[in-house]
């Protein structure tokens, strides 16, 4: 391998390297600076005249005087089943002072894409015992759900306790928890270890921490990480595992930092262009293949700005996910955890994974009933504001306490609380008693005769 020492500029965390080799994208670095040191990059970009390399441990102490080999290879991450149960960096390397890890293989990170026709439609219910979820939102298994958050909201919270708490029922089954957080704070990067610890989640988990100190550039291949040793779990071994990945939101101002150092021409609000392929290359890798007994299901969280969904960042990644989970201000206000919005949340592959067999055969039914009336209700509280609620008719009244009860007792639980999808069926058929018999449209006589007369 040559070295070269045609370093013309540095920007950030990048290096510029004139008159090289024909190198590819993608392939591994090696920059030794005149001291001895050595730092590892990434080739982000490659043209006749001018390389572009992201140095990941940044490029302090770097000047034109340092050396570049080009190794002709792509970042790997080195898997093996004793991975479960580690702490691992956004590089794939252990921070929990446990021995090395032993590789059974060395895959690339990029992966590869999932073939449309070789995909099998998503079916299995995922009981993450979370009610606004599990009644209303279904997560099936295969599919990616992220979660819409805001500043200072418990999303963090919520993607513990669905780590700790998610299962396919009534099948015994291999399942792992790949947790992959970007950009987080040393405090927050505490609060996941002993939370997996203390619960015992870590023994069926591996966890991926980049720090919000460590270089954005290894911000960019965490995602990347984590899904590889999915995609080990899952194909090679038969695991079912569920990806969370947090914070997505942190993921893409690194995309635009180094979009400003590359001094590309930016999309909208500064963000690359290229951003909604980028997302669609890490959220398309969840999926079930025909043939293949594991499966990976992904739940992004990202953090909106200014809590405008419109923003950039959620605006793309509704359009490649199967739907979304809304957390909302006013119900975190009023002390309600989880403070999920059932209105503009949605599933799309809801209806594949419910029904008789794989939940019951009420489900879909009392999902939509509870939809109505607490969309009702909710719009009732805009009208109380105005003439006070003397002045609503016995029906409204009914609507009005319906939607209270709801947040109350439905979509309010303790951090610790795993609720059946059977307990939270049932809950729904007990708040529905509220409202009059004539109020229950979306539900059949046959449905009401087996779980309200009978009651």
């Amino acid at each position: 391998m040559k070295e070269y020492k045609t370093i013309t500029r540095i920007a950030g965390p990048l290096i510029f390297v004139e008159k090289t080799e024909p190198i590819g994208y993608s392939d591994i670095v090696k920059v030794t600076m005149p001291n001895g040191d050595v730092k590892n990059g990434q080739v982000l970009d490659t043209s006749d005249e001018l390389v572009v390399v992201q140095v990941f441990e940044g490029t302090s102490g770097i000047d034109v005087e340092s050396s570049v080999k080009f190794l002709g290879k792509t970042l790997k991450l080195d898997v093996s089943q004793n991975m479960m149960g580690r702490v691992l960096s956004g590089r794939g390397k252990p921070i929990d002072d446990g021995p090395d890890i032993i590789p059974e293989k060395s895959l690339d990170i990029m992966g590869a894409a999932i073939n449309p026709f070789a995909r099998s439609s998503p079916s299995d219910f995922i009981q993450t015992g979370i009610s606004t979820i599990d009644a209303m939102n279904t997560l099936v298994r295969g599919q990616k759900l992220p979660i819409f958050s805001g500043s200072g909201l418990p999303h963090n919270e919520i993607a513990l306790q669905i780590a700790r708490q998610a299962k396919v029922i009534g099948k015994k089954e291999n399942f792992v928890v790949i947790f992959a957080a970007m950009g987080i704070t040393n405090e927050d990067a505490q609060y996941f270890i002993n939370d997996f610890k203390q619960t015992g989640a870590l023994e069926r988990s591996v966890v991926f921490l980049n720090l919000a100190d460590d270089p954005a550039v290894e911000r960019l291949v965490t995602p990347k990480m984590a899904l590889t040793a999915a995609e080990y779990f899952a194909y090679e071994h038969g695991y079912h595992v569920l990806v969370i990945l947090t914070d997505m939101t942190n993921y893409c101002e690194s995309l635009r930092e180094i979009g400003a150092a590359r001094e590309e021409i930016p999309g909208r609000r500064g963000y690359p262009g290229y951003m909604y392929t980028d997302l669609a290359t890490l959220y398309e890798r969840a999926g079930v293949i025909k043939g293949k007994k594991g499966s990976v299901t992904q739940l992004p969280i990202l953090t909106m700005v200014g809590d405008d969904i419109t923003h950039p960042i959620p605006d793309l990644t509704g359009y490649i996910t199967e739907g979304q989970i809304v957390l909302m201000r006013e119900l975190h206000r009023k002390g309600i955890y989880p403070n999920i919005d059932v209105l503009p949340s949605l599933s799309r592959l809801m209806n594949a994974g419910i029904g008789p067999e794989k939940t019951r055969d009420d489900h879909k039914q009392v999902s939509d009933q509870m939809y109505a009336a607490y969309a009702e209700g909710r719009d009732l509280r805009g009208l109380v504001a105005i003439v006070g609620e003397e002045a609503l008719s016995d029906r409204d009244k009914k609507l009005l306490k319906f939607a209270e009860e709801f947040e109350d007792k439905f979509v309010r639980q303790s951090r610790d609380e795993d609720r059946s999808i059977q307990d939270t069926l049932d809950l729904g058929w007990k708040l529905l008693r509220i409202l009059p018999d004539n109020e229950l449209t979306r539900i059949s006589p046959e449905l009401k005769e087996k779980y309200i007369k009978k009651k």
